[in-house]
């Protein structure tokens, strides 16, 4: 199961997935989207199987009801891909609207609890499954003026470390930040112009007009970290233009109960200061 599955790096998940053997389901909220990539997709890959669903992530009905209709095409899920996601309001803390920021941490966070508790429960009855959940900017490094974003995108990556560890061995789940990829979603940074956009503007300008990081670079990332070949990688936030996580399986006794590529605190004493 794929989400966002109709655009950008989703679509781009979907076509990585079918080009490595897999049936895929793509999901969205929009269906005439969903149906034009279901046909160029299916085109790409005969043979193979592409359904699609409609829905709001953020709302539980209508993420019970994907899981259902994926039930009814395909025998088990073996691995989720959920790359759906939203900007929300740009602008600094004292202007946006507070049910803007709200609505984007609905689609953000909280649809990613219900994206992936709807996937553990189908994984935990068919034997396991391994997930992919996006971050996205913030969640490394502080993001002014995109507060709803940041925050979410940031809570996306601890919910994925503790996700990880109470549903192991039977589901791996990992997280990745698919780096700056030339989406719609940078229209709106380019609407909003400098004044609520900030420095990030020119930041959105330049890497635009250097093409940016192809959407394949966290998309071949993502199938590859719900394939058998990633078997044992699991509670990792992997940013994917820059880690060589190809060769973690060569590594797995490092990576494994190691804060490697996990969220955490610097301590003052491991930059050679005296204190603390």
């Amino acid at each position: 199961m794929i989400t966002g599955g109709s655009m950008g790096i989703g679509f781009a998940a979907a076509r990585s997935c079918l080009a490595s053997g897999a049936d895929v389901m793509i999901v969205a909220r929009g269906t005439q989207a969903l149906e034009r990539a279901r046909e160029e997709l299916t085109a790409a890959f005969p043979g193979r199987r592409v359904a699609t669903a409609a829905a709001d992530v953020g709302r539980e009905h209508d993420v019970a009801a994907m899981f259902a209709s994926f039930a009814e095409r395909f025998e088990r899920c073996d691995g989720l891909i959920h790359a759906a996601g939203v900007y929300g309001p740009i602008g600094a803390i004292t202007d946006v609207e507070p049910a803007a920021w709200w609505d984007a941490v609905r689609v953000n966070l909280f649809g990613t609890f219900l994206v992936a508790r709807g996937a553990a429960q189908s994984m935990q009855a068919t034997g396991g499954g391994r997930m992919v959940l996006f971050s996205g900017g913030g969640a490394s490094t502080p993001f002014p003026f995109y507060t709803a974003y940041a925050s979410s995108k940031v809570a996306v990556v601890r919910f994925a470390e503790t996700i990880a560890r109470e549903l192991a061995p039977l589901i791996e789940v990992n997280c990745v930040a698919p780096g700056f990829v030339a989406t719609r979603l940078h229209d709106e940074t380019l609407a909003a112009g400098a004044a609520a956009a900030g420095g990030f503007l020119e930041t959105t300008k330049a890497a635009l007009a250097g093409g940016g990081v192809s959407a394949d670079v966290g998309a071949d990332a993502a199938a590859f970290l719900v394939s058998e070949g990633a078997r044992g990688i699991t509670g990792k936030f992997v940013a994917a233009p820059y880690d060589d996580y190809r060769a973690w399986p060569e590594r797995l006794d490092a990576l494994r109960e190691s804060e490697l590529f996990t969220l955490r605190r610097v301590l003052p004493r491991e930059r050679g200061l005296d204190w603390q």
